[in-house]
């Protein structure tokens, strides 16, 4: 079943419950109720009556009525004296009319001896057309109690059915105090007629009622149910979509402070979640499958850039085979261009390597640093090997950072040299060295033919060239930029390049003070090491001319 149905079942038995709960008792009250009324009224009404029976003396000669057999299945009363009943329609008492002034009409009366035998009854003429037969009296009536309301006489109540009808009497039966049948028994049943119609009348009503009110409960609960239960819905609906692979989908609802509310919150919260793990898993996939590319085409053109200088090789090695040993001027040709191609190759592979530890996270040589002086020493170096490429170095003041001197000396080299390559002798370069809060900026800019956008987007890519025609021997192998980036973010840092103030090029780059998410302490610790036998240098001060 489901859970509507078994709602709605629940909602129809409790209530049910309620209802049968309440009817029996409002009828169990009312008939406690009615029975006390009609026993107040059999308390009142009965002592006439008693003290009709209790001052009568025995008769002339009459014998007492009666066989000892009780008469309460005799239906007609026997005739008095002259063979016709009293004023009350009741036979005489011992010659005597008994008083049933106030008795309910069909009221049946009875006297009996003190061994039980009726002594004389009497029925009450009935109104209407409706017959009553006598009531079912026991042989014997026991359980007497003191009656409070009487001075103390034995008194007992109780309810017994009709011989001839379906409706019973409540019977009063009292122990005789005085009159010629002390000891005695005087029985007075009144019929429930009345009571039980009103009985039948609260039964009928209650039953449908109930009937009504469970009918009524269900639809309404059915109504109730379907709205408080149509969240449920849009989960199911959602989960759904979720499965058919809309993870963006969420229920409604999720802030409503009800149970139904609290699934929902709980249940975006584990969508939200399996969203960000399979977005996760997708950046994951995206990044290995770039990485793998990468490597592909990093392969790729790191085969293409050997093939040339290994083919050199071999040709030269062909061509000392073929007696270029016996002949001084081609031997000397043979050996040089050797020795060009595998220092070619040895740079190729070298910055292979650089960028694959670089790659690779391994660790750098950190130490604290005068930017300053390290761009001199570069501008310098360029100076010396360049010098038809003028250029400036301007810093207002020394700009401390934590970083691998080695590397960070690579990275102004390889930008400098950058300039030598793809711009014309004469191209004027400026270096600047300064600081914007806590980090440390340097450009390397030039008024040379700048680059095209296309150029600026793919610059840092591996084995790019600006220039596709220019010669590989004096070109390079485009790896030199590519290092530029590793390297500065290892540091911690970003690189970008744009249009200078001459429309030439501009490369900036933005290192932390502190290194690459080092905290000061650790860079005092870097400090305070030794430097490798690769870091060890002399820092001068920037060349001013």
């Amino acid at each position: 079943m489901s859970i509507r149905g078994r709602l709605l079942a629940a909602t129809a038995l409790v209530v049910l419950a309620a209802l049968v709960g309440v009817g029996v008792t409002t009828y169990a009250e009312l008939r406690s109720y009615l029975y006390g009324r009609i026993d107040a009224g059999l308390e009142q009404s009965h002592r006439p009556v008693e003290a009709s029976v209790a001052e009568q003396a025995p008769g002339d000669g009459h014998p007492p009525f009666g066989s000892g057999e009780p008469s309460g299945g005799q239906d007609a009363s026997p005739p008095g004296p002259g063979g016709a009943g009293g004023p009350s329609g009741c036979p005489p008492f011992h010659g005597e009319d008994v008083d049933t002034v106030g008795l309910t009409p069909g009221t049946f009366i009875e006297v009996r001896s003190t061994s039980g035998r009726v002594v004389w009854h009497c029925r009450l003429a009935q109104l209407g057309s409706q017959h009553v037969g006598p009531p079912a009296l026991p042989t014997r009536i026991t359980g007497f109690v003191a009656n409070a309301g009487d001075d103390g006489e034995p008194t007992v109540y109780f309810t017994v059915a009709s011989r001839a009808s379906s409706t019973g009497y409540r019977v009063r039966a009292s122990v005789l105090r005085a009159g010629p049948d002390a000891g005695g028994q005087l029985v007075v049943a009144v019929p429930l007629t009345s009571t039980s119609h009103t009985l039948s009348d609260l039964r009928e009503l209650e039953i449908v009622a109930t009937a009504a009110a469970v009918l009524l409960a269900a639809a309404l609960g059915w109504l109730l149910v379907r709205a408080s239960l149509h969240p449920l819905r849009d989960i199911e609906r959602t989960a759904d979509a979720i499965a058919s692979g809309q993870l963006s989908e969420r229920v409604p609802g999720d802030g409503a402070r009800t149970e139904v509310g609290h699934v929902a919150h709980a249940f975006n919260v584990m969508l939200e979640r399996i969203e960000r793990a399979f977005a996760a898993r997708d950046r994951t996939e995206a990044q290995l499958r770039a990485s793998e590319e990468r490597m592909r085409r990093l392969v790729a053109d790191a085969s293409h850039e050997l093939r040339t200088p290994l083919a050199a090789v071999r040709a030269y090695a062909e061509l000392f085979g073929r007696g270029a040993a016996e002949r001084p001027e081609d031997l000397a040709r043979v050996l040089a261009g050797i020795q060009a191609e595998s220092a070619r190759m040895s740079r190729l592979v070298e910055d292979l390597l650089l960028l694959a530890h670089l790659d690779e996270g391994q660790p750098l040589h950190l130490a604290h640093l005068d930017l300053v002086a390290l761009a001199g020493e570069a501008v310098a170096t360029a100076r010396a090997v360049g010098p038809e490429w003028p250029v400036a170095l301007t810093a207002s003041a020394p700009v401390e950072v934590v970083g691998d001197e080695l590397r960070l000396r690579q990275v102004l080299d390889n930008l400098l040299a950058n300039v030598r390559v793809h711009t014309p002798p004469g191209t004027a370069t400026t270096v600047r060295v300064g600081a914007e809060g806590s980090f440390a900026v340097v450009s390397v800019s030039d008024d040379g033919p700048g680059l095209t956008e296309a150029q600026r987007d793919r610059l840092f890519e591996r084995f790019f060239r600006a220039d596709p025609s220019r010669s590989r021997l004096g070109g390079g192998a485009g790896l030199g930029l590519s290092i530029v980036d590793a390297i500065v973010r290892a540091h911690g840092g970003e690189v970008h390049v744009g249009e200078s103030g001459s429309k030439g090029a501009e490369f900036t780059v933005r290192l932390p003070v502190s290194g690459p998410g080092a905290t000061d302490a650790d860079a005092d610790r870097a400090a305070s090491q030794p430097p490798s036998h690769d870091s060890q240098r002399t820092h001068r001060g920037p060349d001013a001319g």
